[in-house]
């Protein structure tokens, strides 16, 4: 009679069985993906592990107004550029913008006392310095996803009118910590931020992106039987597995801003209750008065709606939407999905704007 173990080993692995399926050896998974992150650009200003990129033009004549998309701090800017044909950045090109990109870096241990006022007060006004000077114009918009939207929506309801700001854009920012119920269970009064921060100087990137995982503990498990059912697509194998990568290729938190985002966000909700001071001035949701748009995913696990609805409600902008479309956090800005639902409508919104 056979052991147990020599009928497992019997059985085809399911994921060599996909590649198989594919004509593809297991090996060449990395491959599969492919490079990531490869539409043309030049670096224009740096500072410290900061860099600010500007996207070759791809159309003869671009809107007048540029934009600049400031990224997550945790995660790796080119989920919005994976590749060709599954690339926000591309699509916007394509459609006539003139695109910049932060790239906020990978902080090492001297970086681990960069708080929320380096990033909101210094390092992303002085993006938008770079890109109204090589750009030549007097105002852009913005474009923020995650994270990269609170740093966005802080730094407009500090600045207020004072911002060169033309329009405003967010996907999936967090502005309610109340919404973040997951979180905040988690990290409520008895985690010890200060343990963790005092160990590692910046939270390391494998605890980021357990907590991420946290959030849907069965997502990685549904998306492999997902991937299982479609092995036949090819394109579709690639396209997840493109994700795949990034989802795990998370980047240090710096310590100063993560106390700032458990003391003051997901314990104080201070920018909901109008009591989130930077620079000795106070965030102000109502003096957002741009044209904003809010875009949302309908599935996301990581910005629950209770946690992003705020916005639109508060600010006091005169022409501002959001707008709900099917995926979740990540389908919101990357692949078919997002190339059928989301960049149109943003296409739509922005460029009646970028005149």
């Amino acid at each position: 009679m056979r052991s147990a173990q020599a009928l497992l080993g019997a059985l085809p692995h399911p994921v060599q069985r996909t590649l198989e399926r594919l004509g593809l050896p297991a090996a060449d998974l990395a491959a599969l993906s492919g490079p990531l992150g490869v539409t043309p650009k030049e670096t224009i200003y740096t500072q410290g592990t900061l860099k600010l990129h500007h996207f070759r033009p791809q159309c003869d004549s671009v809107y007048r107004v540029p934009v600049l998309i400031v990224t997550s701090l945790v995660n790796q800017p080119y989920i919005l550029d994976l590749v060709p044909g599954q690339s926000m950045v591309e699509f916007l090109l394509k459609r006539g913008f003139d695109v910049y990109m932060i790239e906020w870096g990978r902080p090492r241990k001297e970086h681990q006392n960069l708080c929320l006022e380096d990033h909101v007060l210094d390092r992303l006004p002085a993006c938008v310095k770079q890109v109204l000077s090589h750009s030549g114009q007097k105002e852009l918009s913005i474009i923020a996803y995650c994270i990269g939207g609170l740093l966005a929506v802080l730094w407009a309801a500090l600045a207020g009118r004072r911002a060169p700001l033309k329009n405003l854009v967010c996907m999936a920012a967090p502005v309610n910590s109340d919404g973040l119920q997951s979180l905040k269970a988690w990290m409520g009064p008895n985690f010890d931020e200060e343990a963790l921060l005092a160990r590692h100087g910046n939270v390391p990137a494998e605890w980021v992106q357990n907590a991420l995982r946290a959030l849907r503990p069965l997502g990685k498990m549904a998306g492999a039987l997902s991937l299982l059912n479609q092995a036949d697509q090819t394109e579709v194998v690639r396209s997840h597995l493109r994700m795949g990568r990034w989802e795990t290729d998370n980047i240090p938190f710096p310590g100063g801003v993560f106390r700032q985002m458990v003391r003051d966000f997901l314990r104080g909700n201070a920018l909901v209750r109008g009591t989130w001071s930077l620079g000795g001035h106070t965030a102000d949701l109502a003096a957002i008065e741009v044209p904003l748009l809010h875009l949302l995913a309908q599935d996301d696990h990581v910005t629950p709606y209770g946690s992003s609805r705020d916005l639109v409600l508060r600010a006091g902008s005169r022409d501002k939407q959001e707008l709900i479309v099917k995926g979740g956090h990540v389908g919101l800005v990357a692949g078919r999905g997002a190339e059928l639902r989301m960049w149109p409508a943003l296409d739509a919104w922005l460029s009646l704007r970028s005149v």
